[in-house]
């Protein structure tokens, strides 16, 4: 199946290449993103590609970025191709504000082995797998090369933000939380946690990176959890996550994945991107060689006055 694992250009200054961004810097100063294939798990890309993950990512963080412009500014500029976003360049704040509302993944792991309190945030003896909090948690991570928890004092102390400056980000996250919860409880899908991430422009607090993806967020169906909710099917990453635990070996986790397990990757992130903007994915009929995506991408780009058509 078709898919981006990687972009590269010499038409283009090569900013960062994340763990699945690339960013490059446009002729007109501002930065490119390329949102490619590769998934990352457990602080570590996979050798396999997830078809159309890409696009799925940065057309859900489009239709979510534009959905909460009320709530706070971000740094989308234009989408000149389905894999890529054209955006803003803010000085970015190095904090993670993760949002759960429900306990379960690499908290509810922490919680089997005793642990109560995450970033400062004490949770009660007694809970259940995948059991609703009373309301939303914020639990931030520093972003450093492995995020750690840390307390919101702990942040201020180490100079990541100022006291003033996080409680902003942590108004802004819970309003941005609340408001997607509503968003897809509508629509059948029950918002489990998330991330957001935050810059600087000219001294205003903005949105950056990506918002309410399926590799941001963990999402459920609110109708299974009304059945079983330690059963409830994970519309997400996670769903990759629980496959790489079960077949660690030696204290390693699989570097690639099956052809089953990367169709049914695939299938979950258009399934979630047609759940919650109730359309299709525009480019998920390229299942084919010759729905060339870097072609494609080349093309966009070129047509946006981007990149040179090279001879």
């Amino acid at each position: 199946m078709n898919t981006l694992n990687h972009f590269d250009t010499p038409q283009l200054e090569l900013l960062h290449r994340g763990k699945v961004r690339d960013s490059f810097r446009a002729p007109s100063g501002e930065r490119l993103i390329v949102v490619t294939d590769r998934l990352s798990a457990f602080d570590s890309v996979l050798e396999t590609p997830v078809a159309h993950k890409g696009a799925v990512l940065n057309g859900l963080a489009a239709f979510w970025f534009d959905k909460t412009r009320h709530i706070i500014p971000n740094h989308v500029i234009s989408l000149p191709d389905p894999n890529v976003t054209l955006a803003k360049e803010a000085e970015p704040i190095r904090v993670e504000m993760v949002v759960r509302h429900y306990l379960t993944g690499s908290m509810w792991r922490g919680y089997q082995q005793g642990q109560r309190t995450f970033s400062g945030v004490m949770v009660p003896d007694g809970l259940t797998k995948h059991q609703q909090f009373p309301a939303p948690i914020v639990t931030p991570t520093t972003k450093e090369e492995s995020d750690r928890e840390i307390t919101p004092e702990n942040l201020v102390s180490e100079g990541w933000v100022s006291q003033e400056l996080y409680a902003q980000m942590r108004v802004k996250s819970l309003e941005l939380f609340n408001f997607a919860s509503a968003w897809m409880a509508e629509r059948g899908i029950i918002l489990v946690d998330t991330k957001y991430e935050f810059g600087l422009l000219n001294g205003e607090l903005m949105l950056i990176d990506e918002i309410h993806t399926p590799d941001s967020s963990r999402f459920w169906s609110a109708d299974d959890y009304a059945r079983n909710p330690e059963t409830a099917e994970q519309m997400d990453k996670e769903y990759v996550r629980q496959w790489l635990i079960a077949h660690k070996q030696d204290g390693q986790y699989p570097r690639a994945l099956t052809p089953e397990v990367s169709a049914e990757a695939t299938r979950r992130y258009l399934d979630i991107y047609e759940r919650i903007t109730g359309a299709p994915l525009p480019t998920s009929n390229e299942t084919t060689p010759s729905g060339d995506v870097q072609a494609r991408l080349v093309s966009n780009l070129v047509r946006a006055g981007i990149m040179k058509e090279t001879i």
